[in-house]
């Protein structure tokens, strides 16, 4: 396993190729919501206005239905339907846990790894972790990713679930350049596809592998690889020097 400051500097990080189906979706552009005509909005509006001014020059003289006097402001809010709001469909807040101490206590995870997971600088540990649902668990599933401190490159990815009160590893892959995510109560794993050759900052492709939970365990769902092109952008291949005759 390489260590945790391993690798070149720069490059793509955390699966950050093309995005796939049923992958990271960082990257896709969302729809515009379109605006609602204001026409129609000014003209109802203007109309109850001037329903409203009629209504209080019949009721000057003191006599037809205004009479009894102004509504009661208690009556139209008990009118007024309650929202509803979904025990589970609204976002849900995270209890937040200390991913290294979850790392450094798992018996699944191997001592070298540990020995090797220190501070990049001060207490500042190359770990991401993620909050979400993925098992219909009690309490939100953690997910970790360890990465190199020199390049962010992943090193290993962990899944946490609470199981009788305590978090328990479910997943793990310790490959080079793996990155996970939750998208949408999916588990998306991206790694880096290196032929031989390849620095570390251009990898010449990536699987996307997408996960979900069934039973007891993960099982794949999903899987597609997309090869980079190396034409275009920072993976562009540099021309060689030229030389010349001496003299």
């Amino acid at each position: 396993m390489r260590g945790l400051d391993d690798g070149a500097d720069g490059g793509r990080r955390r699966g950050g190729g093309p995005s796939a189906s049923g992958g990271d979706d960082r990257f896709r552009t969302g729809r515009r919501r379109p605006r609602r005509a204001a026409t129609a909005g000014v003209t109802a509006v203007a109309g109850l206005v001037a329903a409203g001014l009629s209504l209080a020059s019949c009721s000057t003289g003191g006599t037809g239905s205004r009479d009894e006097g102004a509504a009661r402001t208690d009556e139209v809010a008990a009118a007024a339907p309650t929202p509803s709001v979904s025990a589970t469909g609204g976002p849900q807040s995270a209890e937040r846990v200390d991913p290294i101490a979850l790392l450094k206590a798992d018996p699944k995870i191997g001592e070298r790894l540990k020995a090797d997971l220190k501070p990049c600088v001060a207490d500042a540990y190359p770990v991401d972790a993620s909050y979400g649902n993925l098992t219909n668990a009690p309490a939100p599933d953690v997910v970790v990713n360890v990465m190199t401190c020199g390049d962010a490159v992943g090193i290993g990815t962990y899944v946490y679930r609470m199981q009788s009160d305590r978090y328990v590893n479910v997943f793990m892959t310790e490959d080079p350049a793996v990155y996970a995510t939750i998208d949408r109560g999916d588990l998306v794993v991206t790694q880096q596809v290196y032929a031989q050759g390849d620095p570390v900052a251009y990898p010449s492709g990536e699987d996307v592998i997408t996960y979900r939970w069934s039973g007891n365990r993960f099982i794949q769902h999903d899987w597609v690889h997309n090869d980079y092109s190396r034409a275009v952008g920072d993976g562009a291949d540099e021309p060689a020097p030229s030389t010349s005759a001496a003299g």
